[in-house]
């Protein structure tokens, strides 16, 4: 059975058609990157099956419809994290993943021992604990990403969806961030993720390919048909190469920018 399951007519925003025509189911236990040009619909598509933002059609939850669930159950549920989320400049960096355990939480209590060990395992795994104490506004765009991260965590959620999580994040703290998701899907979170970083997303379980509102192609990452499909919807401009036993893409130059431009 598919954890969650979309047949979207359409989305669109400010009048302008988005998305057109998905369908998707995405197994439980899996990580599933999104990639595709910019403008493709990836991060509105993620908000679409975050129940974030309306749709003609439907997005069902664990075989309901979003709409059915209850708020604060569905967020126990799914965990997000958004795109360039600011704000909070004045809470402490624990404060603010401490957000994370709402959900968990009755009205007005105080947070549970539970919620205090929630909070600095997130932090530890991704290594922020040292700075719990100090305000957001303190820290920078890679130290906010971290606690960010943090909040989504400690909601210790079924599903996890991330749009653009390694903004910010320098390559050793990309590839903790690799290790953490890793660890998640082993636990048996489903994950999806919006990547610009195509090295990373060939790490995934499974890739949707979009351009123009659609999905050109969803399957496993290292199928002849996926690369095929990633390589055409960036034009030609990558190829992919097997190193010390894992895919990377690497860039190619437009036609006639070859050579000595000088010449």
């Amino acid at each position: 059975m598919s954890i969650l399951q979309a047949d979207i007519r359409s989305v669109r925003l400010s009048g302008q058609p988005i998305l057109h025509d998905v369908q998707l189911r995405l197994s439980p236990g899996a990580w599933t990157a999104v990639v595709g040009p910019n403008g493709a619909g990836k991060s509105t598509l993620l908000r679409t099956l975050a129940g974030l933002q309306a749709c003609e059609g439907s997005v069902q939850l664990q075989g309901r419809a979003c709409a059915d669930w209850p708020a604060k159950e569905r967020a126990r549920t799914l965990a997000w994290l958004g795109q360039a989320e600011g704000g909070a400049d004045d809470l402490r960096a624990s404060d603010v993943v401490m957000l994370g355990r709402l959900p968990h939480q009755s009205w007005l209590a105080p947070p549970s021992e539970a919620d205090h060990v929630a909070v600095e395992q997130a932090m530890q795994q991704t290594q922020c604990w040292p700075w719990r104490h100090r305000l957001m506004g303190q820290l920078s765009g890679g130290e906010r990403q971290r606690v960010l991260l943090a909040r989504a965590l400690c909601v210790q959620a079924r599903i996890l969806m991330m749009d653009e999580p390694l903004a910010h994040l320098d390559p050793p703290h990309q590839a903790d961030w690799l290790g953490i998701v890793r660890g998640l899907r082993q636990g048996g979170t489903t994950i999806v993720s919006v990547l610009h970083e195509l090295n990373m997303a060939l790490h995934a379980d499974e890739l949707i390919i979009m351009n123009q509102g659609r999905i050109l192609h969803h399957g496993a990452a290292h199928d002849e048909a996926t690369q095929a499909a990633l390589v055409r919807v960036f034009d030609q401009r990558i190829q992919l190469h097997r190193v010390a036993g894992q895919w990377v893409a690497l860039p190619c130059a437009a036609p006639g920018l070859t050579g000595d431009q000088n010449a």
